[in-house]
């Protein structure tokens, strides 16, 4: 348990992603979890209405165990091997998030309290923030044919321009939002 809850050398998820990227072009899959939401749906009878989710789901049945096991695999280590060490968030981060008019997080936490806390789902506010920004992220990966990740890790790996094209695009609008946006949202 020790060696699992140590830090690695960033490397290796590198070279990891690299090994399973050649395995899958070998085996002419693609990868991309987001599409997986799109799997889900048919499984659950969206196919019977509505004709984009009307496919043949079991030739996907990989990437479903995949993010299945990405679910529970996340779930164990957070609640069974979680390594009580948090890392720190730069001072700049901070004081850019008090600027804001946001607390400095609580011990153990990285996330905003006054965004992500339970209790803030009754101000209309965030709870408008949080359902807009999950539609538009939703909206955005179908939109783009895949989420950052999956532009980002496979394809670029498989030298698709459509992917650079993307990945240029969420830079360029998380730093938007990042300098431009979230100041308005959150200053006024």
């Amino acid at each position: 348990m020790e060696i699992i809850q140590s830090s690695w050398h960033w490397g290796f998820s590198g070279f990891m992603i690299v090994l399973v990227m050649f395995c899958l072009i070998y085996l002419g899959q693609r990868f991309g979890v987001s599409s997986s939401f799109k799997a889900f749906c048919s499984i659950a009878g969206a196919g019977k209405g509505i004709s984009y989710f009307d496919y043949d789901w079991k030739s996907q049945s990989w990437l479903l165990l995949f993010v299945l096991g990405s679910v529970a695999g996340g779930f164990i280590a957070s609640n069974f091997m979680a390594n009580s060490s948090v890392m720190p968030l730069a001072d700049d981060t901070l004081q850019y998030l008090s600027q804001l008019g946001f607390s400095e997080p609580s011990p153990g936490s990285i996330a905003p309290e006054e965004i992500f806390e339970l209790s803030n789902l009754s101000n209309i506010k965030i709870l408008s923030l949080l359902l807009a920004g999950g539609m538009l992220i939703g909206f955005g990966t179908r939109y783009a044919g895949g989420c950052t990740s999956g532009h980002a890790i496979s394809g670029l790996s498989n030298l698709q321009l459509p992917s650079l094209v993307a990945v240029i695009g969420f830079f360029v609008g998380g730093l938007a939002m990042t300098y431009f946006i979230l100041p308005l949202i959150f200053t006024s």
